[in-house]
């Protein structure tokens, strides 16, 4: 039983709710490509006008959120990567998944450095988020990054929540964890391709203001 209960919880705690977060996320920043700046500052200030909101955010995102990526840490650290001996699906995905849970945790850090940390210090405001988005995604190596992070999020989250319906046994056969895996395969390609979409919505001019160039951690 050693370790059963904390993994229980990283586990849990991957689906709800920072799975109801990133989904979220995807979707207020998806209005920026079907509604332009005028659809995102407004996704940006429905959630941001929510009661409570700074609770909300310490909550249910920030402290699961901590408590899911240094765990997870630890059980990359402790996984036995033997892909290379035993090259199956499973296997596989299951290195994947260890890889991309730390490139995620360490994209995650990095923007909301740059977007919501930036906004406590009183560097910029809600609404020079858009323009903080655009500086950001017309720098080609930035770009490159933040693609690798989205994706990277969209498969930990997608194949994540594949690994809690087995273990939760929600699906206990081997036809309805292959159902369960085509869907959640599905939903990480769904979900990759609506953030590269919103990505390339913050490149258009129009999101671009007269404020002085954002500075990123890596530019």
């Amino acid at each position: 039983m050693k370790g059963y209960y904390s993994r229980k919880l990283h586990s849990l705690l991957g689906v709800i709710p920072l799975g109801a977060f990133l989904i979220s996320h995807m979707i207020s920043n998806f209005k920026a490509f079907e509604g332009g700046k005028k659809g995102f500052e407004g996704a940006v200030h429905f959630l941001n006008s929510m009661p409570l909101v700074f609770f909300l955010e310490l909550f249910l995102i920030w402290l699961p959120l901590l408590y899911h990526g240094v765990y997870g840490l630890y059980i990359a650290y402790q996984a036995n990567n033997n892909v290379g001996n035993y090259n199956y699906e499973r296997n596989i995905r299951f290195t994947i998944q260890r890889i991309t849970g730390v490139i995620t945790f360490v994209f995650v850090i990095w923007h909301m450095y740059d977007t919501r940390f930036q906004i406590i210090i009183g560097n910029i405001t809600h609404d020079d988020l858009g323009a903080t988005m655009h500086s950001i995604m017309n720098n080609p190596v930035l770009f490159i990054l933040y693609v690798i992070g989205v994706v990277s999020a969209a498969f930990h989250f997608a194949n994540g929540l594949w690994a809690f319906l087995v273990s939760w046994g929600i699906t206990v056969g081997p036809r309805a964890q292959k159902v369960s895996s085509y869907i959640c395969m599905g939903l990480f390609v769904l979900m990759s391709v609506l953030f590269v979409l919103a990505m390339t919505a913050f490149r258009s001019s129009e999101f671009a203001t007269a404020i002085d160039v954002v500075k990123t951690v890596l530019s």
